[in-house]
Parts: structure tokens; sequence; C-alpha cells
């Protein structure tokens, strides 16, 4: 991401067997150079609220080193929420393009954001296990840094493919270690033959990571389903939902795109919130 992504056309991540195109999640980001975050080392903004970045490398990511921001109240969290990006983009791109720090003061719940590439949170056969890196490097590591207390329950807060992985990282963990669960415009599929190349390696991939398959967990926790009504994904979302029905579903007009996110997050958080 450099700063000819300026202000790029918006295009939507189609739910297709094609790879979704990587300016579909930067769409209307700005400034995008100002975004990336420090490389090597930790450094904390002085105005509030109180934001971190640094770099984390991890077992389940050889050769990588993967960017994270957490933003934090004056006061100590009453809760942790990670939030999951968008294919094509990363865990700083996502906290500054929704605007997720604007909001920790308000509802006193800590923010952490990390990047995980474009492996749909979930082990893959080229080595990667993004979803095993934020369960057991990133979620402990974000704890540390907040001084959220590890026994405390955390939520999960993602859109397009990051909605998955909310759904699908909510369901590995379960009600005894997660509060809620917000998914925004998740990338779902109904069947393997209709998911993106990227998303899963193959049939059996798919199966055993069909968000689908694991409603039963996953109506034991609170979970948020927000989608846009011209998002391509709405009608997997609309299934999923009524698969789920203990769900709170929210399907208003909008799109693919930044401005439906970005205007969704602070109902999103105080939702969360009341849940602590």
């Amino acid at each position: 991401m450099g700063p000819g992504y300026a202000r790029p056309v918006p295009r939507p991540e189609r739910p297709t067997r094609h790879t979704p195109n990587r300016r579909t999640i930067l769409a209307g980001l700005t400034g995008a150079a100002a975004l990336t975050g420090c490389r090597g080392t930790t450094t904390t903004h002085t105005s509030p609220p109180a934001t971190t970045d640094g770099e984390l490398t991890s077992a389940y990511w050889p050769g990588v080193k993967a960017s994270w921001r957490i933003a934090r109240p004056s006061a100590t969290p009453k809760a942790l929420v990670v939030a999951l990006h968008g294919f094509g983009m990363d865990g700083p791109t996502m906290m500054d393009g929704l605007g997720l720090a604007d909001h920790v003061e308000r509802t006193g719940l800590a923010i952490a954001a990390v990047s995980g590439g474009k492996a749909y949170w979930h082990k893959r056969r080229a080595g990667m296990d993004t979803g095993a890196l934020v369960i057991h490097d990133f979620i402990p590591l974000a704890q540390r840094t907040t001084g959220v207390d590890p026994k405390t329950k955390v939520a999960f807060l993602g859109l397009s493919m990051g909605g998955y992985g909310s759904l699908l990282l909510g369901s590995d963990l379960g009600p005894d270690r997660v509060f809620g669960v917000v998914a925004e415009s998740a990338a779902l599929w109904i069947d393997p033959g209709t998911s993106a190349q990227a998303a899963f390696d193959d049939r059996e991939d798919f199966l055993a990571h069909d968000v689908f398959a694991r409603t039963d967990v996953l109506s034991r926790m609170p979970v948020r389903l927000d989608c846009g009504t011209s998002d391509p994904f709405i009608a997997a979302n609309r299934a999923f939902a009524a698969k789920l029905p203990t769900a709170k579903a929210t399907f208003d007009k909008g799109a693919h795109r930044l401005d439906y996110w970005r205007s969704h997050a602070s109902a999103q958080l105080d939702w969360l919130a009341a849940l602590t």
C-alpha cells in the first residue's frame, strides 16, 4: 500500500470463485501512506486515545512480521475486542479506516487489530495459520499491552474476510472465552463450489472451516451480523442469519464499502460494550 492509493475507486469483493481484488477493501481510504505504522519498533502516540504499533513474529506464519495496532482507553479497559481485517487490508489500515480508536474512550474497550495477510484466518496448505496466530500469539500480546486480565473473555469484530474469521475464531474459542462476535459484510459462501479461490485450498478445507456448520456453538454466544442490502454477500448473510436466529441481524442500505463499515462501527462497539 502506498501514496498511490489516495482515493481509489470502490469495487465490491465478489462472492465468486475469483480472487477478490485488493482495491476492494482499500476503497475510500485516504492518506494510505500514513496508516502503515512503524516497522521494527513499538511507538506510543501521545494524543488520546493511546495507540501502540508493533510487529509480531510467529511460528504460525513463518518468515513474516505481522504489523498490529492497539488502541486503549485512559482507564483500565473493560475487555478486549480483536479486530480482523478484510482481504487486501492489514490491521493498522482497518483500525484507521473504520476509526475504531475513536470509540475506545466512550466504550471502555481496548481494540487490537493484527495483519493476517490473505489466508482467511485459518490453517492453509502453504504453511501459515493466521487464526492460530491470533489465538495463541496476538491475543496474549494484546492483553499484556492493554492490561486486560487474560482471564477476561474477548470479543471479535471483523469485516468481509474478517467477518468470516470472527465467526470462525469465535466458534473455535467458544462461549467460555468469547463474550461477543460482530461479523460485518461477512465473506460467506453456502457451498464450496462458489467460494473465492483465495479463501480455501479445496473442498475439504472449505468443509473443515464452514461456519454454517458451527451455528450450534455460535448460538451460545451473542452474535451480531451487519450487511448492506447492495453487498454481493447479502444472500449468504441472510442464509446464515436464518440458520442462526439468535443473532442480531441488521441488513440495511449499503454496499461492500468503507463508508458502510465506518458508519456502523459506533453501534457495533456500543453493542459489545453493553455485553461486558
